[in-house]
């Protein structure tokens, strides 16, 4: 059992005229409406600091206060490596499985918690994927994350992953520049996946060996869409071997219930390179190979 957990948020346009309840069991699809009902009678929900009752009429801009009790979360692998540090910059390595942040039942047994075990200040600059291995850039003061999270936005960082992708895909690399939005969920309500409508993205696909019926491909991301490499290689026509969510096109597989946090791809953070915020020299990142990867590693 973890601590359980204090929730704060303010409410949108979309909460307009919904019953509190309707509304929480809508939204934290972790617990059921009945039992927001008693966590609502029991006190432990409140409207800008005040007690209110289940059929509460919401209002946009309200604050809605939360307490989740403890509860029990699914177990993961809770080991990561330190692959640099400086008074500036931590980087380490993440295991498959483990999530990067908070989320989805998710509170304690995250990337986040361990490595605020070794310093409270440590933030993270990007995430990966729960099924996804390989580097993840912490940064301490804010004005170091300030100018990193500038060289993410203007592309000044080189992102490079391995993933096993279905089939074989064409010799010489190639470029994947599907947009990617939202697309309807009957869970989430709404994912990221592959839509004309959607935001600019850019992947640059190599491939580096194939087994096993599947490609090795390293995929340089321009950009950094969630789930990008999913969406792009699947709109592609290669979509990653074992990834119960995103099928050809981009897009959710027909008939499924999967979730972007269930597991089975094989897709690892390897390298990353950009200008240290400190010093302004090139710092060069790289993770070490997982066993599915090795392969084709002599060709990269």
């Amino acid at each position: 059992m973890n601590s359980g957990h204090d929730y704060r948020v303010q409410l949108g346009g979309d909460a307009r005229g919904q019953e509190l309840v309707e509304y929480l069991a809508a939204n934290y699809r972790h617990s059921t409406r009945v039992e927001w009902g008693e966590r609502i009678v029991a006190g432990l929900v409140s409207l800008d600091g005040q007690a209110a009752s289940p059929e509460t009429r919401l209002r946009p801009g309200q604050v809605l206060d939360w307490r989740r009790p403890p509860w029990d979360e699914p177990a993961v692998p809770l080991e990561y490596a330190v692959l640099h540090e400086d008074a500036d910059l931590l980087a380490v390595a993440k295991p498959a499985g483990l999530p990067t942040m908070p989320a989805g039942g998710f509170l304690e047994n995250t990337l986040l918690a361990l490595v605020r075990r070794r310093d409270p200040a440590w933030a993270p600059m990007h995430r990966l994927g729960r099924g996804t291995s390989g580097l993840v850039v912490f940064a301490r003061e804010p004005s170091v994350r300030a100018g990193l999270q500038e060289a993410w936005r203007g592309h000044e960082v080189r992102k490079d992953y391995l993933a096993v992708a279905e089939g074989a895909v064409p010799e010489g690399p190639f470029d994947v520049t599907a947009p990617i939005g939202r697309r309807r969920h009957p869970v989430l309500g709404a994912l990221h996946a592959a839509d004309p409508g959607g935001r600019p993205a850019s992947s640059t696909v190599k491939l580096l060996g194939r087994a096993g019926g599947g490609s090795l491909v390293q995929v340089r991301i321009a950009t950094g869409r969630p789930h990008q490499i999913r969406i792009h290689l699947a709109w592609a026509g290669h979509p990653l071997a074992g990834d119960p969510l995103y099928g050809p096109g981009g897009v959710p597989r027909e008939g499924t219930a999967a979730l972007p946090g269930d597991l089975g791809y094989r897709l690892h953070a390897w390298r990353l390179g950009f200008a240290h915020p400190g010093t302004g020299r090139l710092l060069e990142l790289e993770a070490p190979l997982p066993k599915w990867a090795v392969f084709g590693s002599e060709n990269a």
